[in-house]
């Protein structure tokens, strides 16, 4: 079990999806994206969102991701930031969902 404390040193950023690219030399089919996060600049992820996303569903699409893990080298590319979703009992990744727009960058608390 964790503690508040080690919480809050997960820093979750909103940020919207900028572009979107095939991802076919990623072992798990998995799209690679661009995120502008404000202030914090754009940011690039590996998403296993293929099952329930197509690319144009995804384009300026809000996020929330993790912005202060390593660097993942997934094949040849580099993830930045991990974007957050839920497994269901489907096969395939929802993402979070804002209910209201909110500026890129914003931190979730």
């Amino acid at each position: 079990m964790i503690n508040i404390n080690d919480f809050k040193k997960v820093e979750l950023r909103v940020g919207t999806i900028v572009s979107i690219d095939e991802f076919p030399e990623a072992e798990k089919p998995a799209y690679k994206l661009t995120i502008d996060f404000g202030g914090f600049g754009n940011k690039q992820s590996s998403a296993q969102v293929t099952d329930h996303y197509s690319p144009k569903e995804l384009l300026n699409r809000q996020v929330v991701a993790v912005v202060n893990f390593p660097p993942k080298k997934i094949a040849s590319y580099t993830s930045e930031v991990l974007v957050l979703g839920a497994e269901g009992q489907e096969k395939g990744i929802i993402l979070l969902e804002l209910d209201t727009p909110i500026q890129n960058g914003a931190k979730i608390s």
